[in-house]
């Protein structure tokens, strides 16, 4: 059983500075959890590292498609189970940092593809019993599983809440035991930690983020995108590329493309937010403000993977 630290939240707020400094003093390597960093020449509309932030450290799952292949999550699910054990073979610690959060999900919770979806009774179901969690403590939600589900909470520790409220969760949407389930559990264990940060402030650093990409050749990246057929690819869906196939056609000026794409950008990171808080267990933490540090990130990372 390896165990994997997960670091996710909204772009523009310090995910892959965290990354770089957890993996060089826990011996890391880092394992790409974003749909659009795989393609091979997105590098300034991903966000992706550059081989300097990089500092040394390992990355896995970047560049690694070409811009007309697709690249499903059931495809990110089985490279990044096959990077988690060797990487853990090698005696390092497996960090999957990135902002898609079905991909971030799938992984996490070993979803079956096609048949493990989530709904509106799903969210409803996980924010009644987390909110159990929060106020009454996980012994509460693990004592009602072992109650309704011996089996299952036989094999569910009483501090993994998140694996307990899933199992609550698939007993309460179908009305059979999670033990009975032909899902299996993820073998691996996950300590996530989230990055947010006040919205005004978190929606003014996406904005700058926009206009530093632009500075930095944008324009240039999306325009070879778009040459190639990429209004055609999943690669052309994403934020800073889609928002710019009409301006190359003439059809609205850069500066309404260009604001198109801060709003779509801040549109996303506000749905990042509620599916992280709706579908997965996270630590939360703001380094942007200052209201929390990256050494106290990583007692946290170092406590729990202590236990």
């Amino acid at each position: 059983m390896a165990k994997v630290i997960g670091i996710v939240g909204p772009t523009a707020v310090g995910k892959t500075a965290l990354s770089i400094k957890l993996a060089q003093d826990l011996n890391g390597e880092v394992i790409s959890g974003d749909s659009m960093q795989v393609y091979r020449g997105l590098d300034i509309g991903t966000a992706k590292v550059t081989p300097g932030e990089m500092a040394g450290v390992p990355h896995h799952l970047i560049n690694i498609r070409n811009v007309d292949e697709r690249f499903s999550v059931a495809d990110f699910q089985q490279l990044a189970n096959e990077q988690i054990m060797e990487i853990t073979q090698r005696g390092h610690l497996p960090l999957v940092v990135g902002g898609t959060g079905f991909y971030v999900q799938a992984l996490i919770e070993n979803l079956q593809l096609g048949a493990d979806h989530f709904d509106e009774r799903s969210v409803e179901i996980r924010q009644k019993w987390q909110q159990v969690a929060t106020e009454q403590g996980n012994q509460v939600v693990w004592e009602r599983l072992a109650k309704l589900d011996p089996q299952a909470a036989a094999k569910i520790p009483v501090t993994n809440v998140r694996r307990a409220i899933r199992a609550l969760e698939v007993i309460e949407k179908t009305g059979q035991l999670f033990s009975v389930q032909t899902q299996a559990a993820s073998p691996d264990e996950y300590f996530l930690i989230g990055l947010n940060t006040e919205r005004a402030v978190l929606y003014s650093r996406i904005n700058d983020r926009v206009d530093q990409m632009v500075k930095q050749g944008l324009i240039k990246e999306a325009r070879r995108l778009y040459q190639k057929g990429g209004e055609h690819y999943q690669s052309g869906k994403g934020i800073g590329y889609r928002e710019l196939f009409p301006y190359f056609r003439g059809e609205v000026s850069l500066a309404a493309a260009i604001d198109k794409i801060k709003l779509d950008s801040r549109h996303y990171a506000k749905r990042q937010l509620t599916w992280f808080r709706n579908k997965m267990t996270v630590h939360w933490f703001d380094l942007v403000s200052g209201q929390d540090t990256i050494p106290e990130v990583e007692q946290a990372v170092r406590d729990w993977l202590q236990k």
